[in-house]
């Protein structure tokens, strides 16, 4: 399963348009809300998370993805179920996945060590043991990160890529006009 966490001050369009494009790709992907199942975005956009963090209970996911945005991003560092479902992820060799503000989480968690990322300019120094990159999306391994709102379709697209290859992410992007 792929999981999408959204804390309150979430960055709304790094978190919708990736879930739109997963989804759109037949992808399932459950957000789980840290707080609640009702979290609203930076930006005041009040979205309902399919399952609170309480019921979060996976023992073999995916991918866990996580957004940016302030302060929604704290809340995503400071929550005891994104920090589990991070390491149950990383020990069973899953994807992780974040952009924006959101790879600090990553970072100070050693899950970019050796790695190469990228961050909203500002949050470099929490990209701990990792070699920042210039790309707007990089993906090393099974770690993808993004740089900010403004490439969210890009996010997304890199995404589908790594769970349904190349060719299915071409053609979503064509379908959705990003070319």
């Amino acid at each position: 399963m792929i999981y999408m966490f959204l804390a309150n001050g979430f960055e709304e369009v790094e978190a919708l348009c990736p879930l739109d494009l997963l989804r759109r790709a037949g992808l399932q992907v459950t957000t789980v809300g840290v707080g609640g199942e009702m979290v609203v975005g930076s930006h005041g956009i009040a979205v309902q998370a399919d399952i609170p963090e309480a019921l979060f209970r996976d023992s073999n996911p995916e991918m866990i993805i996580l957004p940016g945005g302030m302060p929604g991003t704290k809340h995503l560092d400071q929550s005891r179920t994104v920090d589990t479902a991070l390491h149950v992820a990383a020990a069973k060799g899953a994807y992780l996945a974040a952009i924006c503000a959101a790879p600090m989480v990553l970072g100070k968690r050693g899950y970019l060590e050796g790695k190469r990322a990228i961050c909203f300019p500002g949050f470099e120094a929490y990209l701990k043991g990792a070699t920042v990159a210039e790309e707007r999306v990089v993906r090393d391994g099974k770690v993808i990160t993004a740089a900010g709102m403004g490439v969210a379709l890009e996010f997304g697209l890199a995404l589908v890529a790594a769970l349904k290859g190349q060719e299915t992410a071409d053609e979503l992007r064509r379908a959705v006009l990003a070319d």
